[in-house]
């Protein structure tokens, strides 16, 4: 084991004692393949599964293992049009598993996610028995206002170019807190607590994913 690598199985074990605090539960991974692994275990075969847009659950593979596993797979990207979009969230709401990943995690273990239309936060929030969140070792931050920091200035411009999306982020790289028709931080939601234990599993991977 080298030295960033031990270094992030003990900044792992801290965040995950800091877990159990919240009711989250919390697993770390050295690899996306052992991730991966873990993540297809918590997931009983024939359960109903949905996902956030999320690069994290693509780049470990977890987001084709449901697709084509034995799962019944509600797939978000049918959702085109806003009905449509409140339609396939109503049936996600009773999805056995939300599959997602986070946009940051603070010190003391506070998830901090920022969303458009808010589909993937509410359903984080509420609904779905189990949430699985991949989250690579460049997410943690040391607080709340550097997870927001975070997210609009290093995620969002990115998702902004993937996306196509029209914000002063896109041509400028940093955030411009605005209210544009394609403003992609409508929602600010620090998740502090789960109610349910255990309800939301956080698996930490020692390397860097997404955005």
């Amino acid at each position: 084991m080298g030295y960033k690598e031990e270094n992030y199985l003990n900044l792992s074990k801290s965040l995950i004692k800091n877990f159990e605090k919240r009711n989250f539960e919390g697993y770390y991974c050295s690899s996306h393949d052992e991730a991966l692994e873990l993540a297809l275990s918590l997931i009983p075969k024939g359960a109903s599964i949905t996902h956030g847009g999320s690069q994290s659950i693509k780049e470990i593979g977890l987001l084709d293992a449901v697709k084509n596993g034995n799962y019944t797979y509600l797939d978000r990207g049918l959702a085109k049009s806003y009905p449509e979009k409140r339609d396939f969230l109503a049936k996600a709401v009773l999805s056995h598993t939300l599959i997602m990943g986070t946009n940051a995690i603070t010190m003391s273990g506070e998830l901090v996610n920022i969303d458009g239309i808010g589909n993937r936060v509410a359903l984080l929030c509420f609904g779905p028995e189990q949430v699985i969140i991949i989250a690579g070792i460049n997410k943690i931050v040391a607080n709340v206002d550097a997870a927001i920091f975070r997210t609009q200035n290093v995620a969002a411009p990115v998702n902004a170019i993937r996306l196509s999306r029209k914000t002063p982020c896109y041509d400028t790289g940093h955030c411009g807190n605005c209210h544009s028709e394609d403003c992609l931080c409508c929602d600010i939601v620090v998740t502090r607590h789960s109610d349910i234990p255990g309800r939301i599993k956080i698996i930490l991977v020692g390397e860097n994913l997404g955005y």
